[in-house]
């Protein structure tokens, strides 16, 4: 125990949150208590309280570290290729990988953040986690211009409405398809990476020059 406490702070906050983030995915966040995550996490409730002060708090992290996550996986897609469709591809990928591997952070990022830091009432995970969503933003606005710019896609495209359009449908495809895959394969044939690639296509159609289709 002696050489637990002599941990470094950042470390104890580590484990506090790991023990949470797997709490929260079984149970949800509602469902699970502080005392819940003292336990899970092996430390006292009152200890717990000197890491964090209460259980929005480390939500706050979580969302944060899982909006970290989306950003890594937006930017990588975006390196690989110069080709707008490509691109494009790799971006679903990306997010279908992610939800994946993260399926708790994936519901979070889609989730109503604050963006009102007018006030002191706030976290400063909220912050940074709005300004990292306004940095993938940032990211896929770069990426549509430059399909405009190559005649690829619709040059009429108001470009902040599409960037939420385009989130709206990728992310709902894909919470769709891991909801309803055993629906969608009894009732379309379909598997569910066959559902996902037709939900794609669609959206990209809508986005791109129509001549490209004819």
């Amino acid at each position: 125990m002696g050489r637990r406490k002599k941990e470094p702070r950042s470390v104890h906050r580590e484990n506090i949150v790991s023990a949470a983030s797997v709490l929260f995915m079984e149970r949800g966040i509602a469902a699970t208590s502080m005392d819940d995550i003292a336990k899970a996490a092996g430390y006292s409730k009152a200890t717990l309280y000197v890491y964090f002060e209460n259980k929005e708090e480390i939500v706050g992290i979580l969302v944060l570290n899982s909006m970290k996550k989306l950003y890594d996986y937006i930017s990588s897609a975006l390196i690989q290729h110069k080709n707008t469709k490509a691109r494009y591809d790799f971006i679903c990928r990306g997010l279908v990988q992610y939800h994946e591997e993260f399926p708790f952070y994936f519901k979070m990022v889609l989730d109503k953040i604050n963006i009102d830091f007018e006030s002191k009432a706030y976290l400063p995970e909220e912050k940074e986690t709005y300004h990292i969503g306004e940095e993938i933003n940032e990211k896929i606005k770069i990426f549509l211009l430059s399909g405009i710019k190559k005649g690829d896609l619709r040059g009429d495209l108001e470009i902040m409405p599409a960037i939420f359009n385009f989130w709206g449908m990728i992310s709902g495809i894909i919470q769709l398809a891991a909801n309803k895959e055993e629906y969608i394969k009894k009732s379309m044939g379909l598997s569910k990476e066959k559902f996902l690639e037709y939900g794609f296509s669609l959206v990209y159609h809508s986005i791109a020059r129509s001549d490209d289709y004819e």
